[in-house]
C-alpha cells in the first residue's frame, strides 16, 4: 500500500467510526483498553492515531501525549483531545522520539493501514525502553467481519474500509517476535455478526460472553499486549554498599612476644 492510498484509506476509516459498527468496535476497545492500561506504569506514555479513542484515559503516567497520523491532522486531534496532551502531526513511519524514551506505546488501528506496517514496529521497539510496552489494536481477518470483508470486495459491497490490510494474530505475533516484543496477553471481543444497523448490533450483546467462552479467537477485533525483552539484559536491585566488619581482637595466647 503506498502513502497515498494509506492516506485514503485512514480518512474512510475515520468515516466508518461514526457508524454504529465503528460505534460497536470503539465501545469494546475503549473498555478493553481502559482495563489494559490502568496497571501500566512509567513516565511517558504516547497514543498514535486514532484520536476519537482515548486509549490513554485511564493509565496514570504522568505524561500522556495524543499523536495525529496524518499531515493536517492536529485540527482533528483539538476537536477530539478532551484535555489530552496532544502532540504534532506525524509520519509514523518515523517516531520524532529518541531512542529508548518511551513506556508505553498504543497503536490503534494502525499497522492495518499504514504504508510500512514493519517499519512502524521497527519504530515502534526503537523508542521504547527496555522492558517498554507497546498495546496494538487489529481487526480480526478469522472472523465473521473478516469472511464479510472477503465476500464485500468481491461483490463490491465492502464492509469495512478496502484499503486496510487486516493482519492475522499469529502473523502478528510472529512480526512482534522478529523484534523481541514478547506477546503476555491478547484480547478479542465483537462477536456480532457484520451487521450496519445499531438495532441489530444490541440484540447480538448475548454473543459477547458466549464468544469468549466458545469461541475465544474469532472475534472480529483484537489487542495485543507486548513487552520490549533485551537479550542479556536483566533487573538487578541496588548495589548496598556492605559495612566493614569491626577488626577482632588477637587473643594474647597469639600475640608476639617482645
Amino acid at each position: 500500500m503506498d502513502k497515498a492510498a494509506a492516506e485514503r484509506s485512514i480518512i474512510a476509516f475515520d468515516e466508518w467510526l461514526q457508524t454504529p459498527a465503528g460505534l460497536y468496535v470503539r465501545a469494546w476497545e475503549q473498555a478493553c483498553l481502559d482495563e489494559l492500561t490502568v496497571d501500566l506504569f512509567g513516565f511517558n506514555a504516547i497514543q498514535v492515531g486514532l484520536p476519537q479513542l482515548h486509549a490513554l484515559a485511564a493509565n496514570r503516567m504522568p505524561n500522556r501525549w495524543q499523536a495525529a497520523t496524518r499531515t493536517g491532522g492536529v485540527d482533528e486531534l483539538s476537536r477530539y483531545a478532551c484535555g489530552k496532551q496532544v502532540a504534532v502531526a506525524l509520519d509514523y513511519a518515523e517516531l520524532p522520539f529518541a531512542s529508548q524514551s518511551l513506556d508505553l506505546v498504543v497503536l490503534p488501528h494502525v499497522l492495518e493501514f499504514a504504508a510500512e506496517p514493519h517499519q512502524v514496529l521497527r519504530e515502534v521497539e526503537r523508542v521504547l525502553i527496555p522492558e517498554g510496552q507497546a498495546v496494538i489494536c487489529g481487526f480480526n481477518p478469522a472472523s465473521l467481519w473478516g469472511l464479510r470483508q472477503y465476500a464485500g470486495r468481491a461483490l463490491r459491497s465492502p464492509y469495512l474500509p478496502t484499503e486496510g490490510e487486516f493482519i492475522s494474530m499469529p502473523r502478528m505475533k510472529d512480526w512482534l517476535k522478529l523484534l523481541n516484543l514478547g506477546v503476555t496477553r491478547s484480547h478479542f471481543g465483537c462477536y456480532a455478526p457484520a451487521f450496519r444497523s445499531s438495532q441489530w448490533l444490541a440484540r447480538c450483546g448475548f454473543l459477547e460472553r458466549a464468544g469468549r467462552r466458545w469461541w475465544p479467537y474469532l472475534g472480529a477485533v483484537y489487542i495485543v499486549h507486548a513487552i520490549k525483552r533485551v537479550k542479556g539484559m536483566r533487573i538487578i536491585g541496588p548495589a548496598w554498599s556492605r559495612a566493614k566488619p569491626a577488626p577482632q581482637a588477637v587473643p594474647a595466647t597469639n600475640r608476639k612476644q617482645e
